[in-house]
């Protein structure tokens, strides 16, 4: 009697798993691509969504389809062998939905994948999703300002005429502005896992003021040629986001953290934080790790580690530029090998964009507290940080870093630098060069490899530096050079260097540099 309960209840559990699960297929989808599958997916997460959530299933098969919108509790699994390839016609994704769009509110062509204020969704499997990009592409590529304007471009314009604009509002006045892969908007619990994810028509994975987000294990790539705004992972405006185990080789930023621009992105004051990153590869793309242009809403509590950027323009890059406001703070990254690197490892430029110098205000971003460590970097220039006359980069740590680079590391309206414990070996210029800077401590600098007409250590119009215990190995020339006028207490103490090679210029003042 007891067995025949136990067989029971074990059917009983079969039946409600295999009730759980919505197969598109027999919703009237066609898995040999034969014909759009969009109005069958949606009632199969139609159904789900009816019975409390489900499982909607993608089979084995090719499928075409045009935009999915997701409900609550509803997972997207799309099985081994199975390829969703989505239209590349634009009326597919009409009507328009509430969007954002590089940090600006709007209302454009759906999503492929969209969700708006729903929770514990997914969209996980060991299939391969195509965007199929290329036509999205080549129509902005291919658009000239003065000639006439679309059907959707007519109807961007007619549902965005109160949106607040950006400081350069150019490409919203453009009015065409591709769907992004997937984006949820307003959404709570989200699993983004196993999925391989090809030719985006913008930005890939996108989720907007989202909580408590996870992407695991996803392939994504994009051509690294003529496939413009084709970034892998951009969670905007988010908490608690989680990115572990992915493949990224994209025509843009492999991940990029934003937070809205300029006054749209501070009139909702929505930041991005409590992000971890980590156990990623990154290959094609302007940058591995990106925060920001669009960061005026904040960005805090952030933690990259565990990654690889091998063939990326840049690798851990922080942008903003004056106007966006916003506060980047509490950033680590640690444990990063970076090869191939075409411009500089690191990057922290608070001059993004070239806009004259303002008096301090809501408009002045802030970089701050940022800690880097344990990274090795082969790379065309090692480390570039460039604040604000008004508001210099802050509270910055270099510690236990290797560079192999052509330049080395400079420093410009800069303040509570430190570096510890880091090599750098360049081929033109110093190691590290400092203009305009204030409280920076310079402890076991080491360099196996420097030009021979440049000094080691370059400071000008530096204020409080100590400069201690470093060692430039076989480099007999100079070792540290100051100058400018407004340099002050300046110590360079128990470097492994002769006293003839420190060079004080004239126009330092007398006593404000002390050797011992």
């Amino acid at each position: 009697m007891r067995f025949f309960f136990v067989v029971i209840a074990f059917f009983v559990c079969a039946l409600t798993d295999a009730q759980q699960y919505y197969d598109v297929t027999k919703f009237g989808a066609k898995k040999d691509s034969s014909a759009k599958a969009t109005a069958a997916i949606a009632r199969a997460v139609k159904a789900a969504a009816a019975a409390g959530g489900g499982t909607v299933y993608f089979p084995a098969g090719k499928y075409l389809t045009g935009p999915i919108h997701l409900k609550s509790n509803i997972t997207i699994l799309i099985d081994a062998g199975a390829e969703l390839h989505f239209s590349d016609h634009f009326d597919d994704y009409l009507p328009m939905v509430e969007s954002r769009y590089e940090g600006v509110d709007v209302t454009s062509f759906s999503p492929l994948f969209y969700a708006n204020g729903v929770e514990h969704i997914a969209i996980t499997g060991s299939g391969t999703i195509y965007g199929h990009g290329k036509k999205w592409w080549d129509f902005v590529e291919g658009y000239k300002e003065g000639q006439p304007r679309s059907k959707w471009q007519l109807e961007f314009d007619r549902l965005n005429k109160d949106i607040l604009l950006p400081d350069d509002p150019k490409q919203m006045k453009r009015g065409f502005l591709r769907p992004p892969f997937i984006q949820f908007m307003h959404c709570k619990n989200i699993l983004i896992q196993g999925i391989t994810i090809r030719n985006s028509p913008f930005w890939t994975i996108n989720p907007q003021f989202c909580d408590n987000v996870t992407v695991h294990a996803v392939t994504i790539i994009n051509p690294g040629q003529h496939a413009p705004n084709t970034d892998g992972i951009n969670p905007e405006s988010c908490r608690n986001v989680h990115i572990s185990d992915c493949h990224i080789s994209v025509g843009d930023d492999c991940i990029t953290i934003k937070s809205g621009k300029d006054a749209p992105g501070r009139a909702k004051a929505r930041p991005a934080e409590n992000y971890t990153i980590t156990n990623c590869t990154m290959l094609s793309g302007h940058g591995g790790v990106v925060i920001g242009s669009e960061m005026s809403g904040g960005v805090k509590k952030i933690v990259i580690s565990n990654c690889i950027f091998d063939g990326t323009d840049r690798g851990i890059r922080i942008k903003t530029t004056r106007g966006r406001g916003g506060v980047v703070e509490d950033i680590r990254v640690s444990n990063i090998v970076m090869k191939n690197i075409k411009e500089q490892a690191i990057v922290l430029d608070m001059e993004y964009a070239k806009v004259p110098e303002e008096p301090v205000s809501e408009r002045t971003p802030r970089f701050r507290n940022i800690r880097l460590s344990n990274i090795t970097a082969y790379t065309k220039e090692a480390l570039y940080i460039n604040g604000l006359k008004e508001m210099p980069v802050s509270e910055i740590s270099l510690n236990d870093v290797v560079f192999e680079a052509e330049r080395g590391i400079t420093l410009k309206n800069a303040e509570d630098i430190s570096l510890n414990n880091v090599r750098v070996n360049t081929q033109l210029g110093p190691a590290l060069k400092a203009d305009v800077a204030k409280r920076l401590s310079v402890i076991n600098l080491e360099a196996k490899q420097l030009p021979a007409d440049a000094p080691m250590i370059w400071l000008n119009d530096v204020k409080g530096a100590r400069i201690q215990d470093c060692w430039p190995f076989t480099k007999a020339g100079l070792f540290t050079r100051i100058t400018g006028p407004a340099t002050e207490k300046i110590v360079v103490k128990d470097n492994l260097v002769e006293d003839a090679a420190i060079q004080i210029d004239p126009e330092v003042k007398a006593g404000e540099v002390i050797k011992r």
